[in-house]
């Protein structure tokens, strides 16, 4: 997933990397928190696969004499997709299979790049997360009803959040799908995606301690 969010953002433009890691949290939404410990090892294999390449700045030694000198801080080491890691990226951005959407961070990723999709396999993609998500749906519904007879009240309400949180993003890919069937060169609807999944309010009535 991380290879594929790269190529994308460096398919658009060359970028430094302390630039890339923030577009990159963009891209995943802040679900995910990329250290430089997960990037920069992943920006060397790929640098080793032949996926990107490097411009590092010219040490001072191999400059002209009459060269300016460096002021400020130090020169970036700035990472350009080759013809390789383009073809990369066509590969990744036209899969439509479960693996494009079962998870939701790849999902993420694979939504990002959609303005380089093609449009059947943007709507594959949408479809196939629908359909997890409504089983995931299924089974949320199925567990509460085994279940809310013998939940204390919060746990009841923590479930009864996950469900809507699912219903919400199953309404939102639906607007999207309509969307791309309608008119798949058109922009997406302005509705805001669901807001990433977090806990509860306290139920109704409940009490906090200072």
């Amino acid at each position: 997933m991380l290879e594929f969010a790269i190529l994308g953002l460096l398919h658009q433009s060359p970028v430094h990397g302390y630039e890339l890691r923030k577009e990159l949290a963009a891209v995943l939404g802040g679900r995910r928190s990329i250290s430089y410990g997960s990037l920069y090892p992943a920006l060397k294999r790929m640098h080793a696969a032949g996926l990107i390449s490097s411009d590092e700045p010219t040490p001072r030694a191999l400059l002209p004499a009459d060269a300016p000198t460096l002021t400020g801080r130090r020169g970036k080491v700035v990472y350009t997709i080759t013809p390789a890691g383009r073809e990369r990226f066509a590969d990744l951005v036209s899969e439509a299979g479960p693996e494009a959407y079962d998870d939701e961070g790849r999902f993420g990723v694979h939504l990002a790049n959609f303005a380089h999709t093609a449009s059947d396999v943007r709507l594959r993609i949408l479809e196939g997360r629908r359909r997890t998500l409504e089983r995931q749906r299924d089974r949320l519904l199925d567990s509460l009803r085994r279940t809310q007879e013998r939940l204390d009240r919060y746990t009841l309400e923590l479930q009864r959040h996950g469900l809507d949180s699912v219903d919400r993003e199953v309404r939102w890919l639906t607007e999207l799908i309509d969307s791309e069937r309608t008119d798949p060169g058109a922009a997406p609807p302005a509705a805001e995606p669901p807001a990433p999944r977090t806990a509860p309010p306290a139920p109704h009535g409940s009490t906090s301690s200072t």
